[in-house]
């Protein structure tokens, strides 16, 4: 459900048709079908926005000439398309005639006035799990990512969010694929050696004694711990047996999981991520309750569960639908402080483009994730 949904009865104009740009031919096909129909069972007749489907055929070029096909039509809204390369093609079309999209993908650099990006992005996980980390004492930061794209992108979320919070700035590195890799950048972000150093030095010398009391006072030095490391928030964002080796190594090199708190992606909800490995580590990800009843309406009507991706359809639809009941789409209208509350939670669309959520934040263990934070239900709490 959208928060300030249409009031009954409420008129359409005959200008707030809307197009759904979406691959329906093409490899990709069957994702663009799952989400044409999510968008089709948000705008249900007669009391909601003609829905238009386009076919991008999954290419930024066929992206494009939907989007103008669109525009020639006059709709008064875009939702789609799927990628941040269609998103490329289609933004400086539907700008030039003033018609505001709500884009599926979650590349923030394809965000900009009248164009939103409603994929949840790694700056959007990042800021909440600062928030909560940092209600909880935790200031200083460090990350130790895979060199991806993705591991650069959650980093450089953890470096805008830190900054923005008036933060130090995180400590961060990152690794390549193999073990040997892994285990020289945990060692190296531990500072293992400096931490370690002047203990294991003050042990030779009293072994070095050859004396009763030189072993003795050795054996009571090997037993006393080492200072802590530099932080005491951890950001991860490996799966797999990656991260089950980041999971051993972490106490390997005196990295106190109980005073380091562990926070990582939202892919973490999945169990095939491998994260049962991580317990007691943080994730920010939407409170899958609330898309309970889309999964009932899609179960009702397709007789299958929608996919993950089906969430962002339903909600650009819903959203359209909400404004339509209120005048023209419009950056205003799109924008307004409220916002909106889909089946992945609030969601805020600010003027520049930029898209506020509100996740929940989630513990792992043993029988599952649990969540320590609800998700907010408007702008407060975000993390932004």
């Amino acid at each position: 459900m959208v928060l300030g949904g249409p009031a009954a009865g409420a008129a359409i104009r005959s200008d707030h048709r809307v197009a759904i740009l979406l691959p329906l031919s093409g490899p990709r096909a069957d994702i663009g079908q799952a989400m044409l129909q999510a968008a089709q069972l948000a705008l249900p007749a007669p009391d909601s926005p003609p829905l238009s489907p386009k076919d991008t055929r999954g290419t930024p070029d066929g992206a494009a000439a939907a989007a103008q096909q669109a525009v020639a039509e006059g709709v008064g809204m875009i939702i789609g398309p799927l990628t941040s390369a269609e998103t490329a093609a289609v933004a400086p079309i539907a700008r030039s005639a003033g018609v505001p999209v709500l884009a599926f993908t979650n590349d923030p650099a394809q965000a900009q006035p009248g164009v939103w990006t409603l994929g949840i992005t790694p700056g959007q996980q990042v800021r909440r799990l600062l928030a909560a980390a940092q209600a909880q004492g935790k200031t200083q930061f460090a990350a130790l990512l895979p060199d991806t794209e993705f591991g650069h992108a959650m980093g450089d979320a953890l470096v805008r969010a830190t900054a923005a919070a008036g933060l130090p700035t995180p400590d961060i590195r990152t690794h390549a694929k193999g073990m040997a890799a892994i285990n020289a950048a945990t060692r190296d972000l531990s500072g293992y050696a400096n931490r370690r150093g002047p203990i294991e030095a003050k042990i030779k010398a009293a072994r070095a004694l050859g004396t009763s009391e030189g072993r003795r006072e050795a054996q009571e030095l090997a037993r006393s711990p080492i200072p802590p490391p530099s932080f005491n928030a951890l950001l991860l964002a490996d799966t797999g047996e990656e991260l089950a080796e980041i999971g051993a190594l972490l106490p390997y090199y005196d990295i106190d999981r109980g005073a380091v708190q562990v926070i990582g992606p939202a892919i973490w909800a999945s169990p095939a991520s491998g994260s049962g490995s991580m317990t007691g580590a943080w994730y920010a990800a939407p409170d899958p309750a609330a898309r309970a009843g889309l999964e009932q309406g899609y179960m009702a009507k397709y007789n299958t569960q929608p996919s993950p991706l089906a969430d962002l359809a339903f909600d650009a639809a819903s959203i359209a639908r909400v404004v339509a009941t209120q005048g023209p789409y419009s950056v205003g209208a799109l924008s307004q402080p409220a916002g909106f509350l889909g089946v992945d939670g609030w969601i805020g669309l600010l003027p520049d483009g930029q898209v506020r959520r509100g996740l929940a934040v989630f513990r792992i263990e043993r029988g599952g994730p649990t969540m320590i934070e609800p998700a907010p239900q408007n702008a407060g709490g975000t993390g932004s």
